[in-house]
């Protein structure tokens, strides 16, 4: 029998194939992000700020994230979801496009920081949105099985943008010899790109019968909606073991994720490899791309083959045991280009894998018990609780690099991973869990 009850099935979403959607939809929704949370790290390094500012202030920029359920059921209220899509990818586009306007002016760093943190907004609007009509749109199964491929598409954006956009800041440095340029032609090509697909987005996602605002009556108001959300949200079962689960899962990533990329980029004598913007690109955007991918969609495919229950702790292992390889960069300098490309693949492969665990677990939590009406509102919390994991352990982590040097703090990423392991040991999650029906 299967694990997925028929009362969790949406109505059937007519239109395109979730193939045609769902990829550009999640590629779209981590533009934003990738932009705000790791584009930033690298132009702000590249401009000359150091590692604890960066860390700091870019750390801050995780906030709307955190507090997006806090107007979630606004959404749910005003307007269609698939709207709210086209909508807040347009804003994206037209504040990106502001941010490269603010580059070369006198207090950049305010201004620019200022702009992130209205597309922070944005974004997280967005993603509200987006993983709604996730749920709509899909039954259940497709929802397990498109797992893998809205991770994969997610990290895909992530590793383009990472590498692919880093690597041509790089070259644009190196034409014009401007830093400011550079990322101003760099961020006018992202807003391009956002802009269109919000237009992409507006007549191919599909218009299933449930994407409708809830109703408006005198009992029904936002601030009455945000009560009900918050206290259905916290009468399920294994709440305090939930809350924990989704705020350490990803805590040594938090850290990591802010002095990945000023480690490659940093110079050997500071304890960096010294790799330029080009290679940095390289070895994420070909190499760990693949191998990002690849991860993502295996993670999927594992958890609707066998269950999420049977298969959570082989993918937390994988979520996590890589993370020795930047031990072993730090450890070992000089090491060729390709073997860095190699070791970074590793790391991108199992993170996908364990990513996926994440994001099937959150669907699980969003799900209830199987007839929740506020399925995305709570999945706004669990992604809003999320955030919050990255924000508060990020804040420190340039700070900890300073005192530790680089080596020292992978070796502290390693030690990191028990908070998580402890919180994976306290949930409960039925072993067939997200299992396709044979």
């Amino acid at each position: 029998m299967s694990a997925l009850p028929p009362a969790a099935t949406p109505d059937p979403a007519p239109g395109p194939s979730p193939w045609a959607w769902v990829s550009t939809l999640y590629f779209t929704q981590s533009l934003p992000y990738v932009a705000v949370m790791v584009l930033s790290v690298v132009m702000y390094k590249n401009l000359g700020l150091n590692n604890t500012d960066i860390a700091l202030y870019t750390s801050w920029l995780y906030l709307p994230w955190v507090i997006k359920p806090l107007w979630a059921p606004l959404i749910e209220l005003l307007g269609r979801k698939r709207h709210w899509i086209a909508l807040t990818q347009a804003v994206v586009g037209l504040l990106l496009a502001l941010v490269a306007l603010s580059l070369p002016m006198e207090r950049f760093f305010q201004l620019s920081l200022a702009l992130l943190w209205l597309m922070a907004f944005a974004s997280a609007s967005h993603d509200i949105a987006a993983d709604g009509f996730y749920l709509l749109a899909l039954p259940r199964h497709q929802q397990t099985a498109f797992v893998g491929v809205r991770s994969a598409f997610y990290r895909l954006a992530n590793i383009s943008a990472q590498g692919g956009l880093v690597w041509l800041a790089g070259t644009l440095h190196e034409r014009h010899g401007s830093w400011v340029l550079a990322w101003q032609l760099v961020l006018g090509l992202l807003a391009a790109a956002l802009l269109g697909l919000a237009l992409w987005h507006q007549f191919v996602l599909p218009r299933p019968s449930s994407d409708q605002p809830t109703p408006r009556t005198p009992g029904n108001s936002p601030w009455r909606s945000s009560v009900e959300v918050f206290t259905s949200f916290a009468r399920q079962p294994g709440l305090a073991a939930t809350v924990a689960f989704l705020l350490l899962y990803r805590f040594p990533e938090a850290q990591l994720l802010k002095l990945a990329t000023p480690f490659l980029l940093d110079a050997p004598e500071v304890g960096g490899l010294g790799l330029s913007n080009q290679q940095v690109g390289l070895v994420y955007g070909s190499v760990g791309l693949g191998a990002l991918t690849l991860g993502g969609l295996a993670g999927g495919w594992l958890i609707s083959r066998q269950g999420l229950g049977r298969v959570l702790w082989p993918l937390v292992a994988a979520m996590h045991l890589p993370n020795l390889v930047f031990v072993l960069l730090a450890a070992l300098p000089g090491l060729s280009l390709w073997w860095v490309g190699a070791a970074l693949a590793l790391e991108q492969f199992g993170y996908g894998l364990g990513f996926a665990a994440y994001l099937t677990y959150m669907l699980k939590v969003a799900e209830g018990d199987g007839d929740n009406p506020y399925k995305t509102a709570h999945y706004a919390l669990c992604t809003g609780l999320m955030a919050l994991g990255m924000m508060l352990p990020g804040m420190w982590s340039g700070w900890l690099q300073a005192q530790l040097g680089y080596l020292g703090f992978f070796g502290w990423v390693l030690v990191a991973s028990l908070p998580s392991l402890l919180a994976t040991a306290a949930i409960q999650v039925p072993r067939d869990w997200g299992r396709r029906s044979p």
